[in-house]
């Protein structure tokens, strides 16, 4: 885990995995995939790239190619953006309990900054990408993660709708488009 590791490299690809606060399934429950969407929309609008993702129902990895700002700047706005979601529609739909759950969770240094809900870890995963076989192998396994271990939330992998894996496998891209990682360089080129 890269706790309070500091990713400034642009122009690399790393592979960043974001949890929701005791593996809670925070993404299913309040139905925030669309949230995610929003994040990548913005990331493109900073001109990062969102080269692959699976979002599961209490995490979600995706592989992202920044090019200005840090990636660690990145990802707290989107945990950021994506909290303030998930904290609204568990207040729409009265869930209580779990809002006093996600409150409890804050540490007392966060709550003297007005911070009122822990919805993820603190820190997030991000390990870089140093060769092609190695995204190869990330975006494997971010793609096969729905019918991996505890998890049959299909029975084929490409047919899950949070996930870049149709795009990969079958050249359609699916509820959200990403850009094929062996495409950088021609953006690189045109930029």
């Amino acid at each position: 885990m890269s706790t309070h590791t500091e990713h400034s490299a642009n122009h690399e690809i790393y592979f960043c995995t974001i949890t929701c606060y005791k593996w809670l399934p925070l993404f299913e429950i309040t139905n925030t995939y669309d949230a995610v969407y929003n994040w990548f929309n913005h990331l493109k609008k900073k001109d990062c790239q969102v080269l692959g993702f699976v979002i599961m129902p209490n995490h979600l990895h995706v592989l992202l190619y920044p090019t200005a700002d840090s990636l660690n700047k990145l990802v707290a706005n989107g945990k950021r953006f994506m909290a303030y979601a998930i904290v609204q529609r568990l207040e729409q739909d009265n869930r209580h309990a779990l809002l006093k759950e996600l409150a409890e969770g804050v540490q007392p240094s966060e709550k003297k900054k007005g911070k009122k809900h822990q919805v993820f870890r603190l820190s997030f995963d991000a390990r870089l990408c140093f060769n092609e076989p190695m995204v190869e192998q990330k975006l494997q396994y971010i793609h096969h993660n729905p019918v991996q271990g505890k998890w049959n939330l299909v029975d084929d992998f490409v047919h899950y709708p949070y996930s870049s894996a149709g795009f990969y496998e079958g050249g359609r891209q699916g509820t959200y488009s990403v850009t094929h990682y062996k495409e950088l360089n021609s953006i690189e080129h045109k930029e």
